[in-house]
């Protein structure tokens, strides 16, 4: 049914492109670009489950708060696990992305990114947080797709292109030809699995407690797939599970490709498992355009070189990679009537007031 004062409350509402992360939430703002980039980290009351802090701030509290705070990831491998908590999340940055027009409700039209292997079950969970935290529209699109049009390649064109997105949860990669997906595989290790690859790594051989952000900060200096130029090494500090005291490591690269070497080759076969069921004539676009690397875990040190080994298929890492599938989401905002058709299928207009 029309509803003449949601329809005012869209005029003043900015249409909005949501990459909603497992690790990091980015906002695209039509007309206006990436305006957030947070963590997925929500701070909570343990007793009454009040939401206390909200993105970066939530994160800053990660293993420091008292027993009545707990700070969660509402979302695990890129789908909702704490629907509520989801919620507020997005409640709160489709919130901060109408800051200029605080005096009234914002009621955007927003597309979500959403993992390719997610069940029916798990869209309509997506779909069902976006419209309670206020959108008027929910769309959703399939995070392979927003990352390839972020990063620029041909998606609506008849030659082929592939992209392997690699997040915090998930590892999804696709082939695309004429706005469609002709392949599309994924798994659930990503950027988390890497971290715990590297707490249980230190645990095993040094007998060291570290933390998940201890372990995030030694991938990214030093993580690596492939031998670098010049290895180097990095403090790994924590406490030592055998006299409960302190204790810091100096660690190597090596010793971090190593720790790496079983989720990197799992995602490595993925890519080659993907090749393996593309039609003949992709292939060969393929081999001209290059395999396209984006996410957070696009950015680990000597993927690309890892990937072209393994696949003879030169492999290349996305401008500003971390934010690919938020860009890509705002394109199709940008230009909806020519690239609504890259949209996850069977996904359809959800008029605002009611999430059923």
């Amino acid at each position: 049914m029309f509803n003449p004062i949601d329809a005012l409350l869209g005029l003043f509402s900015l249409d909005i492109g949501i990459d909603l992360g497992t690790a990091n939430t980015l906002v695209y703002v039509r007309g206006r670009g990436i305006v957030i980039n947070e963590p997925s980290w929500v701070a909570l009351d343990n007793h009454n489950r009040n939401v206390l802090a909200i993105g970066s701030e939530a994160k800053e509290m990660v293993g420091k708060t008292p027993s009545n705070i707990v700070a969660i990831r509402p979302l695990r491998d890129g789908v909702i696990s704490e629907f509520n908590i989801t919620e507020a999340l997005l409640r709160n940055f489709i919130k901060k992305a109408h800051r200029e027009i605080p005096l009234l409700l914002p009621r955007p039209r927003v597309v979500v990114g959403i993992p390719s292997g997610v069940t029916e079950v798990e869209k309509r969970a997506v779909r069902d947080a976006a419209l309670a935290a206020g959108a008027r529209e929910a769309y959703l699109i399939e995070e392979p797709m927003a990352a390839a049009l972020g990063a620029g390649l041909p998606v609506i064109e008849p030659q082929g292109s592939m992209v392997v997105d690699i997040g915090g949860g998930t590892t999804e990669v696709a082939v695309f030809a004429l706005k469609g997906v002709v392949v599309s595989k994924s798994l659930r290790i990503a950027g988390d699995e890497l971290d715990e690859d590297i707490v249980q790594y230190a645990r095993q051989k040094y007998n060291l407690a570290i933390s998940e952000r201890m372990a995030e900060r030694i991938k990214i200096n030093i993580g690596s797939a492939y031998p670098l130029p010049e290895e180097r090494t990095m403090a790994m500090r924590g406490r030592n599970l055998i006299s409960g005291l302190p204790e810091e490591v100096e660690i190597s690269s090596i010793e971090i490709r190593e720790a790496l070497s079983r989720s990197v080759n799992i995602i490595v076969d993925l890519v080659r498992d993907s090749l393996d069921e593309t039609p003949p004539e992709l292939v060969s676009d393929l081999m001209e355009t290059g395999i396209c690397l984006a996410g957070g875990g696009g950015l680990l040190k000597g993927l690309a070189e890892r990937i072209s080994e393994e696949t003879h298929i030169r492999a290349w890492v996305a401008q500003d990679s971390l934010t690919c599938v938020a860009r890509g989401a705002g394109m199709v905002l940008e230009s909806f009537d020519n690239l609504q058709a890259t949209l996850a299928r069977d996904d359809h207009r959800h008029p605002g007031g009611s999430a059923s």
